[in-house]
């Protein structure tokens, strides 16, 4: 048996890859066709479920029971308005669950089943964890999965779902974006020194459902995520699902066939159209179309050369033009400011694409990543940073939240109190402690603060239970714990009552008033709730979160005064009692104060040379 090994998965909406971190660095794994690439594909056939390449392989002959493009769907409702759109893409049946979730039906064991989105995910996940035992000779359980950036918590959470049908334990869900900085930066020798000024490097990932762009800075050991901004509707396929209906408006005046009419025609032309989309990219003379028995048995024959595909196109160009454009209006950076532009995903090979990125942030595209593996590198070196089991050398990472969340809570009188708890582009995995003053129970609603793709702004709710006055009649005060994790998922942690104990016989003398109690609801926007303290999760301070929790210090800076520690004016000692009853509970403590214990020991990076 081989050393334990820790893999970093591209969950693609078209194909996925999967990485090891090894001690020779960092490879992809083949798969049972020796191919790198593993298309996202399930079928079912018969008695048979086939994965993969075998799956595709089918697509055209198992339409109604091929099912791709699912990751889509994942953690969304049959109503939701992008749901809508993305079945114009698929053959396959999707139906409405009582509770208004999604079904696939598809026809196996010859009888008709529904799976979920989420049941579909670990079938493949569980193909790529066999794939990766099989070729390293060893069990698989650890891992890093990649997910776009745009994902919103439902989505991150129905992932994370999959992978635990799967058998999966997911260390990290790691942005694209940040996978791909990462897979860049590691192995870069010339970043500059800690304290000089850092290296701004621009990531585009157009890939073949969406397009994601994302500005960092390097120093040597670390990167820092400035800016992300993305179009999820946006992709390869886009521009296939353009051409594939200008070239069958000519058939039907030439042909008199229509392949909208027929879902396994039009599959075979989208498929032909593509081939000739990546001819185009680097040959800019007439192309043809040839198709042998397209429909009634007639042979079909079309070319296009690329300006008129980018006149055809001319609207979808505009999109990422404004999508680059946006990230470099909020990573705020200058165009000197910028060292290079890198492109990942195969859409971005587009040359009216590479085109644009030149033009908006004065840089000539660069390709010094592989373009369809750089995420799954970048996942398995996360995953290396994670693990106990791979000792690796520092490289820290640095990343951000893509939307901005707010809070609302049922405050005094009636009335609501409202505040942005973790603005756009805040640093993340990230704590707040947040301090209410309360005589009751109180709910806490989370929601997005800004348009995402989803139909709906909800998070989820808290309810902090077993509230009630202090003895004198005073309200309670009540420390809540709102936490972005690792996995880039919002959570309510913990709540604690913080109770007063007697004064000792010492301090009688020195006694003064407590201070006024203030109503959350009067926090003006932007300010602390009343005395709001934050500490960032980090692998520096993971260790001692348990510890925080039970003093009311926060972290001081260097040179002042350590307020955790007792002074001899202290009034009065502090109790914790925890009063949340809240299902994931005991998760995020086992993750914030065990885990932190079991690696905090583990020094994050990695470099070329891994030491197993």
């Amino acid at each position: 048996m081989a050393a334990m090994s820790v893999i970093g998965i591209d969950f693609g909406n078209e194909s996925c890859y999967v990485a090891v971190a090894r001690a020779g660095g960092i490879e992809t794994i083949a798969n049972d066709y020796s191919l790198r690439a593993t298309p996202s594909c399930v079928a079912f056939s018969g008695r048979n479920r086939v994965l993969g390449v075998a799956a595709k392989n089918q697509m055209v002959t198992n339409m109604k029971n091929t099912i791709h493009g699912f990751k889509r769907l994942l953690g969304r409702k049959y109503n939701d308005p992008y749901v809508r759109q993305e079945m114009v893409h698929l053959p396959y049946n999707l139906i409405a669950n009582q509770d208004g979730s999604i079904g696939i039906k598809v026809h196996y064991l010859d009888e008709d089943h529904v799976f979920s989105p989420e049941q579909i995910t670990a079938m493949l996940l569980t193909k790529l964890k066999d794939t990766s035992e099989v070729a390293l000779k060893t069990k698989v359980n650890d891992c890093v999965i990649s997910v776009p950036s745009y994902f919103t918590n439902a989505e991150r959470k129905a992932l994370l779902d999959a992978a635990a049908i799967a058998g999966l334990n997911v260390l990290r869900l790691f942005n694209e974006t940040t996978a791909t900085a990462l897979a860049y930066g590691i192995y870069k020798q010339d970043l500059p020194p800690p304290e000089e000024k850092p290296r701004n490097v621009v990531f585009v990932d157009c890939g073949h459902a969406s397009l994601q762009v994302s500005a960092c800075a390097f120093n040597k050991g670390k990167l820092k995520m400035l800016a992300c901004s993305s179009d999820c509707q946006l992709g390869g396929r886009d521009f296939d699902f353009i051409l594939a209906k200008h070239f069958n408006k000519e058939f039907i005046s030439k042909y008199k066939v229509n392949a909208e009419n027929n879902p396994r025609a039009f599959l075979r032309l989208a498929t032909e159209v593509e081939k000739v989309k990546k001819q185009m990219s680097a040959n800019s003379t007439r192309l043809p179309l040839n198709i042998e028995c397209f429909m009634d048995d007639k042979d079909v024959h079309g070319d296009i050369n690329r300006s008129e595909m980018e006149a055809l196109c001319a609207h979808l160009l505009q999109r990422v033009e404004k999508t680059l454009q946006k990230c470099l209006e909020d990573s705020k950076l200058r165009q000197d400011e910028i060292h290079s532009v890198e492109i990942v995903g195969g859409s971005s090979r587009i040359p009216a694409i590479k085109s644009l990125i030149e033009n908006i942030f004065g840089k000539h595209p660069s390709t010094t990543l592989n373009q369809d593996e750089a995420v799954s590198r970048g996942c398995a070196l996360q995953c290396a940073m994670l693990s106990p089991a791979v000792r690796v050398r520092e490289f820290s990472v640095t990343d951000l939240q893509n939307y901005p969340i707010k809070l609302v809570w049922d405050a005094n009188m009636g009335e609501n109190g409202e505040m942005e708890v973790f603005p756009q582009h805040h640093q993340v995995p990230f704590s707040k402690m947040l301090t209410f003053y309360r005589r009751e129970p109180f709910t806490i609603k989370a929601y997005y603060a800004a348009p995402t793709p989803y139909p709906d702004s909800y998070i989820g709710q808290f309810t902090v239970k077993d509230v009630k006055p202090t003895p004198e009649g005073e309200s309670a005060k009540v420390k809540v714990k709102v936490r972005v994790n690792l996995h880039g998922i919002l959570t309510i942690s913990g709540a604690s009552l913080v109770e007063k104990l007697p004064a000792s016989e010492n301090d009688t003398n020195d006694e003064q008033a407590p201070p006024e109690p203030m109503d959350a609801s009067t926090i003006p926007p932007n300010e602390s709730v009343n005395g709001m303290e934050s500490e960032p999760i980090s692998p520096e301070v993971m260790a001692q979160s348990a510890a925080k929790q039970r003093t009311e210090g926060v972290k001081t800076p260097e040179g002042a005064k350590d307020r955790s520690k007792p002074s001899p004016k202290r009034k009065s000692s502090v109790l914790n009692e925890e009063i949340m009853n809240d299902p994931q509970k005991l998760f995020n403590w086992f993750h914030d104060v065990v885990c932190a214990e079991l690696f905090s020991g583990v020094r994050l990076g990695i470099y070329l040379k891994l030491y197993g």
